[in-house]
């Protein structure tokens, strides 16, 4: 029942193809050098192309950080001083959208909905329509929480509509999800690259319109997470304003490659929807169910609710030594729910091995 190597189903870091793992071992380059600034310009323009849309309007900076620091990079550059900013949250990272815009005393409104719950657009609206003072709304696209997909097309036919600039973070949802930038009014989002496009650890990235990084600049009120610093120097000598993570760019590359070269991000959701597929029917045959809907989920993440007299932390440890990392619940769920993504190099065998050992660690619960 052992998987032949260690497999994490948490949502990130994933377990990495072999080129990519190879590509974090490469020589060694200092950030301050043309080959590093030419490589920085060769990952931008690859970013951008993920998404054949974006190719025109939109320019990629990377930065040395997680997910969460290029979220919080992209609304202390672009979440507006002298306008409001309204948050839609129904999780644990919508609240963190509403907290960063709270420390870089951005003004914002929060519209909050049930961790189980979607995000409601009609209260969206009106709260849009009695604030004429909104004039952008951020949100999560994949909300890791719960696992639910928000409704991304609805919320951004109300920004098209209201001409509202979004600004999303699509940390768990980029390269695996549909992001349509047009129909959404999209003016920037943010992710990372040990998540669905199955990088290692320490880079991030923010995508945003051209008209944005054109702009008059205010004072942004973070000195290592102004955007514009960034761009400044990747979109003119190819440096950036601080050390990069340079084995992390290198797997970077690797990984877009990858992307590329197996299909694009529309492949790699296929792929992503047949592996969660197996896992949940492998997990009915168990009595084990999901939180939500099955067609309110992701690609990415699903979350499951542990069987009565199940211990976490019991589970997670005989996973663990049958070489799998499950991830907890968070907050009220802590105790009683356990999150399985499927990102990463998850082949054929090892969700063979992953369902026997979900047969022994869950069967003598029936």
């Amino acid at each position: 029942m052992t998987a032949k190597r260690n497999i994490l189903l948490n949502p990130g870091p994933v377990t990495l193809t072999d080129r990519v793992r190879k590509a974090l071992i490469r020589d060694d380059w200092c950030h301050r050098e043309p080959e590093f600034a030419e490589l920085t310009r060769e990952i931008n323009a690859e970013l951008i192309r993920v998404y054949p849309g974006m190719e025109v309007d939109f320019s990629a900076v990377m930065m040395t950080g997680s997910g969460t620091s290029a979220v919080e990079a992209m609304l202390a550059s672009f979440a507006p001083d002298t306008t409001t900013t309204l948050v839609l949250a129904n999780g644990v990272y919508g609240e963190r959208m509403a907290k960063m815009l709270a420390a870089h005393r951005k003004p914002y409104r929060l519209s909050q909905a049930q961790w189980m719950a979607p995000v409601n657009v009609d209260a969206a609206a009106r709260i849009v329509a009695e604030h004429p003072e909104i004039t952008h709304l951020a949100t999560v696209h994949h909300e890791t929480t719960t696992g639910r997909l928000n409704d991304l097309d609805a919320i951004g036919a109300m920004c098209k509509a209201r001409n509202l600039s979004l600004l999303l973070d699509g940390v768990s949802s980029f390269a695996a999800e549909p992001i349509d930038a047009e129909a959404w009014n999209l003016a920037a989002v943010a992710a990372t690259a040990n998540k669905c496009l199955h990088g290692a650890p320490g880079m991030s990235f923010v995508i945003a319109r051209n008209a944005l990084w054109s702009q008059v600049q205010t004072e942004v009120s973070s000195v290592y997470l102004d955007l514009f610093a960034y761009y400044a120097g990747q979109h003119g000598n190819g440096y950036s304003p601080f050390t990069q993570a340079v084995p992390a760019a290198f797997a970077l590359q690797a990984a877009l490659i990858e992307l590329r070269e197996a299909g694009g991000w529309a492949e790699r959701r296929r792929i992503y929807q047949l592996r969660a597929a197996r896992i949940a029917r492998e997990l009915a045959s168990l009595n084990i169910h999901m939180l939500l809907n099955e067609k309110e989920y992701s690609c990415v993440l699903r979350s499951y609710l542990l069987p009565d007299g199940c211990d976490y932390s019991a589970a997670h440890d005989a996973f663990k030594r049958a070489g799998f990392v499950i991830y907890s619940g968070q907050g009220q769920f802590s105790e009683n729910l356990f999150r399985l993504a499927n990102m990463g190099a998850i082949e054929a065998d090892d969700l063979d091995a992953l369902a026997a050992a979900f047969a022994d660690i869950f069967g003598p619960y029936q």
